[in-house]
């Protein structure tokens, strides 16, 4: 949330007052969902017996879930995932090629880590369903809203023109700044989310945003 930086489980909680939540999260775009194809998520709640529970209810020949106690975690993965995915986008829409977005994915998934882990979730977290599974779902689906944006931004429209016609919301639109903000505050360093939200926010060009990263100072991996 923009203002209060509270995550969906908080704002339940917020709502409904003190109960057990249960997040799911991962790669399961609807369309393949509903036709039935295999699909396997993650599952975070801090009431383990109630996970089991959920888990059963959900798991089928073509829908599997894992569990995972930490919900701080998928649910920042779930959010910073749809920023690096409009990246993505931006790389498909410039047509720079498979190299560069797969960098940007992996570059992507370190700064989702970083972030996290600056917030309290658990490394680990990143590298599953509901961090890397869902962040190559949503880099690379022609069912992802968020890498759509992105394409077109880096084709030359502008995000004023398009975005009022949209049916769908494509979240990492209003997750960009909500992230950078709380970034800046905290002193987290996130260099592909900095440039989305400046194309975004402020209508940098995509290209400039793509050099600007590439021109940053030589460092370790």
């Amino acid at each position: 949330e923009r203002v209060s930086f509270l995550r969906p489980s908080q704002t339940i909680l917020d709502v409904l007052g003190p109960r057990p939540v249960s997040i799911l999260s991962g790669p399961s775009h609807a369309e393949e969902v509903a036709r039935g194809l295999p699909t396997s998520l993650a599952l975070a709640g801090s009431d383990p017996d109630i996970n089991l529970q959920i888990q059963s209810l959900f798991n089928s020949e073509s829908f599997r879930v894992y569990t995972n106690h930490d919900v701080l975690g998928v649910e920042i993965a779930g959010a910073l995932k749809n920023v690096i995915a409009i990246a993505a986008g931006i790389n498909d829409g410039l047509g720079y090629g498979d190299n560069a977005k797969a960098a940007l994915i992996t570059r992507g998934l370190v700064e989702m880590t970083r972030y996290g882990v600056a917030c309290g979730a658990e490394a680990s977290t990143f590298n599953g369903l509901a961090g890397l599974g869902d962040l190559i779902a949503t880099c690379t689906s022609p069912h992802s809203r968020n890498r759509k944006v992105g394409e077109r931004l880096g084709k030359g429209e502008k995000l004023a023109q398009f975005l009022p016609g949209m049916s769908q919301v494509a979240e990492g639109i209003f997750t960009a700044p909500s992230i950078r903000e709380h970034a800046v505050q905290r002193n987290i360093d996130l260099p592909i989310i900095e440039q989305v939200y400046q194309v975004l926010q402020h209508g940098k060009s995509p290209k400039t945003a793509v050099q600007d990263l590439m021109n940053r100072a030589p460092r370790k991996e």
